[in-house]
C-alpha cells in the first residue's frame, strides 16, 4: 500500500470538502431532497466525528492493541441523536477540518506501522489495519459523492424551474 499517498489524498479530500461547503447558506445546509436522507451538514457533521471516534481511534486499536475491544459507535444514529441538522455548516466544517489535520499529523507520526496487523470488528469479522486505512480514504470518497448529489438535487429541487437534461446523464 502506498500510505503516502492515501495520506496525501487525505489531505486533498479535506479541500474538497471544503470547497463542497463554500458559499452553502443554512438553507441549503439544512435541506434534505427526502426527509430520511442526509443534508450537507448532516455529511459534514457525521464526517467530523467519523474523523475522531471510528477512524483514527478504531485505526489506533488495530494498530496497537489489536486484542482490545474497538471503540463503539453509532454512525446512523448520531444524526438524531446529536441533532446534527440543527448545527451550523461553517462550525461542523472547521471541526472536521481540524480532526483531518489531527489525523494526518498522527499518520504522519506513526513509526513503521504494520498494516497487516490483524483485529476483530464488533460485529465479528477481521480487519487488517491497512483494510480500515483503505476504507477510511473510501469513505471520504462516498461523501463527496454525496454532498455532490446533494448539491445537484438542490438545483434541480429548489434553484431552477427549468431542466437540466442538457447537461448530461446523472
Amino acid at each position: 500500500m502506498d500510505v503516502a499517498a492515501v495520506i496525501t489524498r487525505m489531505r486533498a479530500n479535506a479541500d474538497v470538502f471544503a470547497a463542497l461547503c463554500r458559499d452553502v447558506d443554512t438553507k441549503q445546509a439544512r435541506w434534505k431532497p427526502e426527509p430520511k436522507r442526509w443534508s450537507i451538514l448532516e455529511v459534514v457533521a457525521h464526517l467530523a466525528d467519523e474523523e475522531v471516534e471510528d477512524f483514527r481511534a478504531r485505526l489506533d486499536v488495530v494498530l496497537h492493541r489489536p486484542a482490545d475491544p474497538w471503540p463503539g459507535i453509532d454512525p446512523e444514529g448520531w444524526p438524531l441523536s446529536r441533532r446534527y441538522n440543527e448545527g451550523d455548516l461553517p462550525t461542523a466544517l472547521a471541526r472536521f477540518l481540524a480532526a483531518r489535520s489531527a489525523s494526518i499529523a498522527w499518520l504522519e507520526s506513526l513509526d513503521a506501522p504494520d498494516w497487516t496487523t490483524e483485529s476483530t470488528h464488533p460485529r465479528g469479522f477481521t480487519l487488517r489495519a491497512g483494510d480500515l486505512l483503505t476504507s477510511w480514504l473510501a469513505h471520504d470518497i462516498i461523501h463527496i459523492r454525496q454532498i455532490d448529489r446533494l448539491h445537484r438535487a438542490w438545483l434541480v429541487d429548489v434553484l431552477s424551474d427549468y431542466s437540466a437534461e442538457y447537461a448530461g446523464p446523472w
